[in-house]
Formats: structure tokens, sequence, C-alpha cells
């Protein structure tokens, strides 16, 4: 099994320090989000991984080697890091035809591509005249043309409409189920919690969460209960009287902090209360980001080992 190994990995421009000491692994058969606003690094780390700038400092690694050191590295390694690659005059088919005969992947690979990524019905349209999720889906085809193990996206969401973004969750989370590396950056973060396992984020350069998606939501969000009743009144005061932090909205609804629905259920039940509404409201990555960047003002870097 091939994994990404990303280690004291640190990149300079001049007085400027883009990825700052940077050190994590991206293992097989999992989903892998890379979050970080504009400017966190996750670009230039995603270039070092594919030699296509050189660290200052540090080592990223492909099956414990560097990119460069790999013979056929569309056949081992597939990336998407601009969508505008492709030739504008060329058809999709001969984009991939190019690629696939330079990397001595066999031709059929062109047509499986084509079908996975929806684009079997436009393979003989030149690519100037695709949408821009058109050719985010044939940068994607390009990636799996060499059927690598290791597969990195820089933001394949972009400029696919919802179907599309449906599409994408289904195809990375396959992916990782056929056990391949799958690294896939992006800055929409509650779209990322819904296909990634585990999630490594950047700020300002420097490793600020190395984590499962599920265990970091939950350690940075509190839980809530949303409550209605028909007697509002009655509900604000026996949630009081418990000692429930609780927090009344012009709607109607109270949400409950730190309470499991089941707790809050039987005391309703308890006290006679006439229940309309009783919903647990689960954290979001969204939330938790921010929860994340509004604690780490320095931006210090940690690192949760699993």
């Amino acid at each position: 099994m091939t994994s990404i190994e990303v280690r004291d990995l640190t990149k300079e421009y001049g007085t400027t320090r883009a990825v700052d000491h940077v050190t994590f692994t991206v293992r097989p058969g999992r989903v892998t989000g890379f979050l970080g606003p504009n400017g966190a690094g996750k670009t230039t780390t995603m270039r070092l991984l594919l030699g296509l700038d050189r660290p200052t400092s540090g080592a990223a690694t492909v099956g414990g080697r560097p990119y460069s050191a790999l013979r056929r590295p569309l056949r081992q390694v597939g990336a998407l890091l601009d969508a505008e690659a492709a030739h504008p005059a060329r058809t999709a088919r001969d984009h991939l035809r190019v690629l696939a005969a330079s990397n001595r992947v066999p031709s059929r690979r062109i047509d499986e591509v084509l079908a996975r990524t929806g684009l079997a019905s436009v393979a003989r349209r030149r690519v100037g005249t695709f949408s821009l999720g058109m050719r985010r889906r044939l940068g994607i085809a390009a990636a799996l043309l060499g059927d690598p193990q290791v597969v990195l996206l820089d933001e394949p969401s972009n400029g696919l409409d919802p179907e599309g973004i449906v599409w994408i969750r289904g195809l990375l989370r396959g992916l990782a189920e056929e056990g391949r590396t799958v690294l896939v950056s992006s800055h929409l973060m509650n779209e990322t919690a819904s296909f990634a396992d585990h999630l490594v984020i950047l700020g300002r350069g420097r490793l600020l969460a190395d984590t499962p998606t599920r265990e970091f939501i939950d350690a940075r969000v509190r839980p809530r209960v949303r409550v209605r009743s028909a007697d509002a009144a009655a509900l604000g005061d026996l949630l009081a009287r418990h000692g429930h932090q609780a927090e009344a909205h012009p709607e109607g609804h109270w949400t409950v902090a730190d309470v499991r629905m089941a707790d809050l259920g039987r005391l309703l039940s308890d006290a006679g209360l006439p229940v309309l509404e009783l919903t647990a409201e689960e954290g979001t990555l969204e939330a938790a980001y921010f929860d994340l960047a509004g604690n780490e003002a320095e931006f210090a870097a940690r690192r949760q080992e699993v």
C-alpha cells in the first residue's frame, strides 16, 4: 500500500515562508481532506509533492520515494492542479490519448476514464467548448488515466453543478474503497465533511490539525438539541430550573447545549409539556474549523496522532 509522507517540509520564497516545518501522513483506504484558507500553503505543499517546486528543507515522498524518482509517475500518482491544462483545440479523447501514449498507458484506459467521469458522450468535442465543470471532469479523467494508487486533487468541486458535486463525492469514496491514497484540497468545509474520513489543516503554512473528521468536529462543537413546545414560557422555566444552558430564538424554538436528545425528551415528558419539535443539531466542519482558527490566533502547529 502506498502512503504520502510529508516530513518537516519547508518552502521559502525570499522572506516569505509558504510552508513551515509541516509533517503529516496520508494513508491508503481513506479520503484525506486538505483544508485551510487561501495562502495557507495547501497548493504549495501539493506542488512540492509533485516535484513542481523544490523544498527549502524537509521532504515529501510517495511510497517512500520523491516524485522525481518515480519511473512512470502517471501510473503511480494521478493529480489535478489546473483544470485549464488541456489544449482548447484538442478533443477530450485526443488530450487523453497524448497522455496515455507518453506514459505507456493502455489505450483501453481512455474509454474507461471517460465513462467514469461522465464524459463519454462528449469525448470528441473540443476542450475549448467545455464548461468549467466539464474541464474539471477531464482533469480528473487525466489524473485517473494511469490507474494510480495515489490521487491528489486540488479543488475538484470547482465549477461542478449540484449533480456533479454528488458525483465527485461518490467518486472519491469509491477511490478510497478501492484502497487508494486520496488527498483532496478544498476550501468548502461542509462539502469536505461529506466525503473526507480524515483532515489535515494548514494555517499560515503551519500544521493546525491532523485528525479524523468526526473527532475534530465533536471535539470543537458542543452538541445541541433544538426543541419547541406549545408553551414556550413553561419550556424556558423548565430548562432554567434544571440548569440547562438554553437559548430562545425569535422563531419560537430553543437550543439547548450539552444535552442528549433522549434525556431532554424524558424531562419534557415527565413535566407533561407538549412537544412540537425535538431534534439533535450535529456540529458542522465549518463551525469546528472556525473554532480552531479562533483559538489558534498565532497558528501554533499541533498534530493529533491516530
